[in-house]
């Protein structure tokens, strides 16, 4: 059987149908950025104990949130206030506080009457409306987490269903299922509503990055196919990324601000019409006329003129095999070669997610204003892309990789050697590690979409972007470790990522090959051999070691 590529290499790589099709599926991709909304939803500006309109006199009302130490500076409580019935019997005595009244002598009680919130940076977020503070402070990572199950189990099962459905149809869904739930949100009556539709929303936000992406893939071949996989998509999501911090300073209500993340969506309905389905999962599924007719399309939008049959071999491979047995996750378990890649590429890409969440929250701290701070951890991404893009077009994919999670963890050995009176030159490594995991994240994209079959490709995509999801949550936690000791996170990254090089040592290379179609025709693991003159020396070493 012919490959797809060679079937429809007539089609020419940028016609008018590619560029269609590549810069709509690109634009279908910016919505996902938006994920990092989630950080804005959930902040948590300054507050203290409201204290109720009483006759107070300005020096008690001043008074009556209590001063604590916090890493060394004097704060306001936020938790906290002196019991409102008590100052308010002071300060009608006419007593001053500080000099009649030892202020530490003054019962305390917590927050009854809620909180004050500081409208500085945020009119409004999910914390504000829902109080969640001192007590309920426990609900702002969690509900950051119940967002991330969403897309961690999205990641997992959209792979299985498009496979099964179509890359067409779940993309469109998926897109729906986003817009629909963000603009539901803005009406959650409590929080655990919220979470329930951040949960939901989760689901459709990676499924749609995953079908878009695969989709892509499959329409464009050579040099346009790998620009997509790995700049196309990647900056894409980075123009999305950039936005969020433009969106929320100029829509600093949480509830405005959904409305901004969502009203996009409907501009992606009439897409509809435009985006055709995979002629490559078409055949995959014994559909060949459909897929004939997409690509007879193809040909009169590129002005080219297709032979009268365009895939013979497909035909007679429809009739010896059949045509609708489909594939699940246990597929990629049961044949040793497709098994142990998937075991790898699990590892690296939840490594890689890993070091990118960890440095992204971790650099949250290079500006006081988060609205910068976002939009220079976005904008560092661009050139990580463009990087990855060159690194695709010219260089062998293993190597990449294996270069990429080397260089990334000795940047991030590196940091714990920088001195604490060279804070800026922390600062450099950091952002330029993200620069190298950002563009080895972008890089294994489009290397495992390579390695897989059509009949696998978005299954295992969606499977190993769980991993990848799985790294996302631990992040946080990765970071807690500073507690015990302040490198600790970074020594923790570093060795995953020296630990996942050595396994992507055994990937098979995909570089300059055609995408396989079949189970069949799924490259056999290769181990990167040593080189000769090295091999030869160490087993003259070993005979001369070994006794006679």
């Amino acid at each position: 059987m012919k490959d797809y590529d060679e079937t429809t290499a007539f089609l020419g790589q940028w016609g008018k149908f590619q560029k269609m099709n590549f810069f709509l599926l690109c634009a279908s991709i910016i919505p996902n950025g938006f994920v990092f909304s989630i950080v804005f939803l959930t902040s948590t500006p300054n507050h203290h104990c409201l204290v109720p309109e009483a006759n107070l006199t300005q020096d008690w009302h001043n008074a009556t949130i209590p001063i604590e130490v916090l890493n060394g500076n004097q704060v306001r409580s936020q938790c906290s206030r002196y019991r409102l019935d008590v100052v308010r019997n002071l300060s009608a005595q006419g007593l001053v506080p500080g000099r009649d009244v030892n202020l530490t002598d003054v019962e305390q009680e917590g927050c009854v009457d809620g909180w004050s919130y500081s409208r500085d940076l945020y009119q409004s977020t999910v914390v504000t409306e829902f109080d969640l503070v001192c007590g309920d402070q426990w609900k702002t990572p969690l509900t950051t987490t119940v967002f991330f199950t969403g897309i961690l189990l999205g990641s997992f099962i959209s792979g299985q269903i498009s496979d099964r459905f179509g890359r067409k149809p779940v993309l469109f869904a998926t897109m729906a299922v986003q817009t629909v739930f963000t603009s539901i949100q803005i009406f959650s009556p409590s929080w655990t509503a919220l979470c329930i539709l951040l949960f939901i929303n989760g689901l459709g936000q990676v499924s749609n990055y995953m079908a878009g992406f695969v989709l892509g893939t499959e329409i464009l071949t050579g040099k346009v196919r790998v620009l997509f996989s790995s700049m196309g998509v990647c900056l894409a999501f980075a123009i999305g990324y950039m936005l969020v911090p433009l969106f929320a300073f100029f829509l600093r209500d949480w509830k405005a601000f959904l409305w901004g993340m969502a009203i996009p969506g409907l501009a992606y309905i009439p897409l509809w019409w435009f985006i055709p389905e995979s002629p490559r999962w078409l055949l995959s599924q014994g559909r060949v006329e459909e897929a004939e007719a997409i690509v007879r399309k193809a040909a009169k939008m590129n002005k080219v003129q297709p032979p009268p049959t365009i895939f013979t071999d497909y035909r007679s491979y429809k009739d010896k095999e059949h045509p609708r047995k489909h594939h699940n996750v246990f597929h990629l378990l049961r044949a040793k070669n497709i098994r142990n890649t998937t075991i790898i590429l699990c590892m690296v890409w939840l490594t890689l997610n890993t070091g990118y969440y960890g440095l992204s929250l971790n650099t949250s701290d290079m500006n006081a204003d988060p609205y910068l701070s976002c939009f220079i951890s976005a904008a560092v991404e661009v050139p990580a892309y463009v990087s990855s893009w060159l690194a695709l077009r010219y260089l062998p994919r293993r190597h990449s990789a294996i270069c990429t999670l080397v260089t990334g963890a000795l940047l991030l050995y590196f940091i714990q050697l920088v001195s604490q009176t060279l804070p800026a030159l922390a600062v450099a490594l950091e952002m330029l590690g993200k620069f190298v995991i950002t563009a080895g994240a972008a890089l294994m994209f489009a290397y495992t979409a390579e390695l897989y079959p059509t009949v696998l490709r978005n299954t295992a995509t969606g499977t190993c972007y769980a991993f990848a999801r799985v790294g996302s949550c631990i992040a946080p936690f990765v970071l807690n470790l500073s507690i015990y000791f302040e490198h600790l996170p970074f020594i923790t990254l570093g060795t995953l990522a020296v630990v996942s090089a050595v396994a992507a040592l055994f990937l098979p290379e995909t570089f300059g090959q055609p995408l396989p179609q079949t189970i069949q025709e799924m490259h056999k693991t290769q181990i990167m051999r040593c080189p000769s003159s090295l091999r030869n020396g160490l087993q003259r070493l070993w005979r001369c070691s070994s006794p006679i």
